[in-house]
């Protein structure tokens, strides 16, 4: 297509990813919301991860062919990483429990890359060859963190709807995630590999929707703390502005905390532990002005409509 390798596919999935990224940068300039940054982060290597793989390798590339290979391996490597540290940071699915674990995991990966890929290549001149060498172990340590991922957050306890449609929708990034390394090996099928990867995306992209429906279902309840910030802050109130004082993942603890669900309670429905429950109640507490659950509960939830 264009005289380049890309497939249409590849190039649809471009084309609808970067109108993803647009309409969320129209989201954070417009409505405030810093929350989203991580995710616009996400979806701007989702559009270098199509444009690298799709073009890449071309003909008239300056310099030799290894280079456009290690761009977009590169750029594939960050992706995964980052699709992990997502998961990590905005929804506290913590799978690795050695310390620094998604940082560990890029270093193991960057390393595997030069010792697998990389210097095999310089070895034997052979780019086949790399590749199996590097993509053969990496799909099996993937599928190990699929099934670790898969045990974490598939035996509920008390979770609602909610949390369930985003640990189905998280499994689904995952599984993306552990057969990119196998679509690499099998061949340069771009319509299947590029498709499986967006999948993880449209995923994610999926979630937060789901979250800003879950927070308009639930406005009511937070009623009075977005009023704490319209009396204190002199602001008017709208719904962007609870966005610009607690996290996204603050908003969903506050919710629970003022359905009057327990700490232990939020973090099964959550599958986190309780002691991050405390922590982020801490943060919110901090936020809103008060000491404690009863004391936040007293201010905010006396006249919460459900």
């Amino acid at each position: 297509m264009f005289g380049t390798s890309i497939h249409w596919t590849t190039f649809f999935y471009l084309l609808v990813d970067m109108f993803i990224v647009l309409f969320t940068l129209y989201l954070v300039f417009n409505s405030k919301r810093n929350g989203l940054f991580r995710f616009l982060c996400l979806g701007c290597l989702f559009v270098a991860y199509n444009a690298s793989g799709g073009f890449l390798p071309m003909k008239n590339f300056p310099g030799p062919e290894i280079i456009q290979y290690i761009i977009t391996y590169g750029v594939a490597i960050t992706l995964c990483v980052y699709i992990v540290y997502y998961l990590y940071k905005e929804y506290d699915i913590i799978v690795l429990k050695f310390h620094s674990s998604v940082r560990n995991l890029a270093l193991v990966t960057a390393s595997g890359f030069i010792t697998l890929y990389l210097i095999p290549y310089f070895l034997t001149s052979s780019l086949h060859t790399s590749k199996l060498l590097f993509t053969i172990p990496f799909s099996i340590l993937a599928f190990i963190f699929l099934i670790l991922f898969y045990k974490r957050i598939s035996n509920p306890t008390n979770p609602n709807q909610f949390i369930i449609r985003r640990n189905r929708l998280s499994i689904i990034s995952v599984s993306a995630i552990a057969l990119l390394p196998v679509c690499t090996a099998i061949g340069d099928y771009q319509w299947i590999t590029f498709t499986i990867m967006n999948c993880a995306f449209f995923s994610i992209t999926s979630i937060e929707i789901d979250r800003h429906l879950y927070f308009l279902e639930n406005k009511n309840k937070m009623f009075e703390v977005i009023s704490f910030y319209r009396e204190n802050r002199e602001k008017p109130l709208e719904p962007k502005l609870i966005y610009q004082s607690l996290t996204r993942r603050e908003i969903e603890i506050a919710i629970s905390i003022l359905n009057r669900n327990t700490y232990k309670e939020i973090g099964q429905s959550f599958f986190i532990a309780e002691r991050t429950v405390s922590k982020h109640a801490s943060n919110i507490f901090k936020k809103t002005g008060v000491k404690n659950r009863v004391e936040f509960l007293q201010r905010f939830g006396k006249k919460s409509k459900g």
